[in-house]
């Protein structure tokens, strides 16, 4: 688990009341709840199925994103089963964060959904979930799974993604809305393989990364749709960490799916070049300026990531934390990406267009043959095939 901000006592740092309660950022929040669109009434909650991948075929008995990110559609969590199970730090994430009504935006846990059903290749596992989650039950297969669930959200194991086709097909070919993490496919061929079963099942599908749902992107996003301060030129997104190329595919998704939330499909070409423990990529257009990708940037360890978004009248420069607080930012990327889900589910469309899925993964690929060729600049029609 990354390091992150603590105060001089070793714990979280817990924002300032006054977020919730009074001032600009207060207000701000309050506006932002008032303006989450209400769910549909029905008379039965979304029936979630929670599924858990591996890394190389070796379980993760506390799978951070299916514990952390699926735990919004869940209506109660038996914290005194999450502090017997996970480590510490991701204990005191829970009770001051996630389940805190002080912290909670008012979109924690979301109104009429709830975890119905958990699948682990290894059962200990899933029953240990089960066990945090209130009424969820352990799936003995995926293909009982899908018959009793209306959606299905499949949980990377901070692996290489390749085992999600087998883990996400079956609720695919039911029809099921289907949130598959990144890496989604791992290579190119198998994010394709993905989509396009996908599509020939009329599954709505969902993949991004954390950071397209952070405060600071929705805000980036905002700017640029009313041009108040110009057009878009380009746009530098950074990650923390050491760089070593094993880990770019991995967590070099994160920059990159931010460069490509920012500005769009359509990239050309991509080179990559790498120093120590940090690489450096350029995604270039054929009809708009370049956006830059950093990973392993010491600079910005302490708030895991930043990005700089530079219209033509201003510089707009973010990180995942609220008023400081990077947990505090952290919580609403997390429920702001699974209320995304929940539209999906709730209205069958899509959120992410598969072109932008499929060009990340061909960036990561493309950037690591760049690497390999001394930085030649790779069109990314060369990884696409």
């Amino acid at each position: 688990m990354p390091e992150f901000p603590t105060d001089p006592s070793g714990l979280f740092r817990f924002p300032r009341r006054e977020l919730m309660t009074s001032g600009a950022v207060g207000l701000a929040l309050a506006g932002m709840a008032q303006a989450e669109p209400a769910a549909t009434p029905v008379e039965k909650p979304i029936r979630i199925g929670v599924v858990s991948a591996s890394i190389g075929g070796k379980p993760q008995k506390t799978n951070g994103h299916t514990w952390h990110f699926a735990q919004p559609f869940h209506p109660t969590v038996n914290l005194d089963v999450v502090k017997k199970y996970l480590d510490p730090g991701s204990s005191r994430i829970f009770q001051q964060y996630f389940r805190n009504p002080q912290t909670s935006f008012q979109l924690t846990p979301i109104p009429g959904t709830r975890i119905s059903h958990v699948y682990d290749a290894d059962p200990a596992s899933a029953a240990m979930f089960a066990e945090a989650f209130p009424g969820v039950q352990v799936a003995s297969s995926l293909e009982s799974m899908v018959k009793e669930v209306d959606a299905v959200w499949m949980g990377d194991a901070s692996g290489r993604g390749e085992d999600h086709f087998d883990l996400v097909a079956p609720g695919l070919e039911k029809g099921l809305p289907t949130f598959c993490d990144k890496p989604i496919g791992g290579t190119v061929a198998n994010t394709r393989k993905i989509l396009q079963f996908a599509r020939d099942h009329k599954a709505p599908i969902m993949s991004s990364s954390l950071f397209r749902h952070q405060w600071g992107t929705e805000t980036a996003l905002r700017m640029k749709s009313t041009g108040e301060f110009g057009p878009l030129q380009y746009v530098i997104a950074s990650q923390g960490g050491g760089y070593s190329h094993p880990s770019w595919f991995i967590y070099g998704q994160h920059p990159v799916w931010m460069a490509m939330t920012l500005c769009g499909p359509g990239v050309d070409a991509v080179s990559m070049y790498a120093r120590e423990n940090t690489c450096h990529a350029m995604l270039t257009y054929s009809d708009r300026m370049p956006a830059e990708v950093w990973y392993g940037r010491p600079d910005v360890t302490k708030t895991y990531c930043s990005t700089s978004v530079h219209f033509a009248q201003k510089t707009y420069e973010y990180t995942p934390a609220i008023e400081g607080d990077y947990w505090f930012g952290h919580h609403y990327q997390i429920a702001r990406m699974a209320h995304t889900f929940r539209e999906m589910i709730r209205t069958g469309i899509e959120p992410v267009p598969h072109q932008e899925i499929l060009e990340v993964t061909a960036i990561i690929h493309a950037a690591a043959k760049s690497l390999e060729e001394k930085s030649r600049l790779v069109s990314l029609a060369e990884v696409l095939g």
